[in-house]
């Protein structure tokens, strides 16, 4: 069985922790789905719309993942993706022509689905697949709700995770710096041991350069009287 790493292990501990919280704490996602008209290439389509309060960006990814699960994607200005015989298990055997348009904006999205049954027969209310085309866009609002919890806590891990390193690095760097202060200070002990033995030795050889220049200085009277009283004693 494979072994998570330490990293891998809180990192996992982390998200889990966080997920929890986030279920106790947050309130229900609204999953308001509703009936609409919208315009699609300047054609207006019935279909159901999905409101999320969830950062559009991230919503907009999330249901071009999910289009692309039913075939080949094309995607327009302002936000509209088709899907051309798109094959949706969850509504049908048959192909279907799928149209959609995604309205984002900072901190949320409106999803608009309309689904063609064919010759331009898009489900509205009453028809007997309004339901389940309601429950896809209930269940994608679901799975993106969870996927973005994922990425606030994997964003929140990863933030705690440099402030961690960048915290042991600086660790690393004080113990660093506390060692190369410690060398230095026994390194200047040892010069002022150095130096204080130097001190006394150089006051000793003062005190004894003073008297031996006070003998010297004796011994040079002594010696200057003798010559001075030889050179006295030539003949005048």
């Amino acid at each position: 069985m494979k072994t998570l790493s330490i990293k891998s292990f809180l990192h996992v501990l982390f998200c889990s922790v966080f997920l929890g919280i986030a279920a106790a704490v947050q309130p229900v996602l609204a999953q308001t789905v509703s009936s609409a008209t919208e315009k699609v290439d300047q054609i207006s389509l019935m279909g159901l719309s999905l409101n999320l309060p969830i950062e559009g960006k991230f919503v907009e990814k999330e249901w071009e993942t999910l289009l692309k699960s039913y075939g080949k994607v094309t995607t327009g200005r302002g936000g509209i993706y088709k899907v051309p015989a798109a094959n949706v298990p969850a509504l049908s055997n048959e192909p279907l022509n799928v149209a959609s348009k995604v309205s984002s904006d900072k901190n949320k999205a409106t999803v608009f689905l309309a689904v063609d049954k064919g010759n331009a027969d898009y489900v509205k209310p009453g028809d007997a697949l309004y339901g389940q085309v309601e429950t896809v866009l209930k269940e994608f609002a679901e799975r993106t709700r969870i996927n973005y919890d994922i990425k606030l806590a994997d964003d929140t891990f990863t933030e705690a995770q440099k402030k961690q390193e960048k915290l042991v690095k600086q660790g690393e760097k004080l113990v660093r710096d506390l060692e190369r202060n410690k060398k230095e200070k026994d390194n200047l002990v040892k010069k002022m041991d150095e130096n204080a033995r130097e001190l006394e030795q150089l006051i000793r050889d003062t005190e004894t350069n003073k008297n031996d220049q006070i003998s010297s200085a004796k011994d040079f009277d002594t010696k200057k009287q003798a010559l001075e009283a030889a050179r006295a004693k030539l003949p005048k």
